[in-house]
């Protein structure tokens, strides 16, 4: 492995795919969103309590938390009865890039690497977020698993990944903070994972054990 980086072995790397939420983006827009601006606004427009919004809500995150269904804002708009994407237009401006993402970025797109950004987020979240932050210009593919039907936790995302757009799955890295979705491209053949610890800056940063791991995305960039 390359002395210039333990983590990553740079001469074994074609193809770089990377998560969006919790990896270049602050997850703490996601996590207030859905902990505290959805029930607020939930309560608000049903005329219940906080509390009584919870109640409804929370068994039903629970239900479809890492399904394909937990990610689409189409899914919660029905339940919720919210225009979930006007939502996110309303607080845009709290959507933050993780400090050192860009210069990763930055670094790769200047290398002899493809460049992937390989999101859960529903295309409607997904186009706020590029708006944003102005991050796509950096990716030569930009994919989200609603495209395939199936979440990046499902094998099948995977191959039909692979099947739109050919790639070595042995000469490519992967970030991702989802210990769950790591395990899938772990499991797929992804050449070499690395997860994400601290994905959410209003948190401390979580003890991964099971993956190699980095706090900022910014730290793998030795050895480019």
């Amino acid at each position: 492995m390359s002395a210039a980086n333990p983590m990553i072995d740079w001469s074994r790397v074609d193809d770089v795919l990377l998560d969006m939420d919790g990896t270049l983006l602050d997850l703490a827009f996601d996590n207030r969103f859905w902990q505290h601006w959805v029930p607020e606004r939930y309560a608000e427009h049903h005329g219940v309590s906080l509390p009584e919004a919870r109640a409804t809500l929370d068994p039903q995150f629970a239900h479809w938390q890492g399904q394909l269904q937990w990610y689409c804002l189409d899914h919660w708009g029905e339940i919720t009865a919210l225009d979930l994407k006007a939502m996110k237009i309303e607080r845009q401006q709290e959507i933050q890039i993780l400090p050192g993402a860009e210069r990763f970025l930055s670094a790769v797109q200047a290398s002899d690497k493809r460049l992937w950004l390989t999101t859960n987020a529903h295309r409607d979240a997904l186009e706020v977020k590029l708006a944003a932050t102005g991050i796509a210009r950096y990716f030569d593919h930009v994919v989200s698993s609603h495209d395939f039907g199936r979440p990046k936790e499902d094998a099948g995302f995977w191959q039909a990944l692979r099947r739109q757009f050919p790639f070595d799955p042995a000469r490519a890295l992967f970030v991702d903070d989802s210990p769950s979705v790591l395990r899938a491209a772990e499991a797929y053949g992804i050449g070499q994972v690395v997860a994400i610890r601290h994905p959410d800056s209003s948190l401390a940063p979580r003890v991964v054990t099971e993956f190699k791991a980095v706090e900022r995305i910014e730290q793998l960039s030795a050895g480019l």
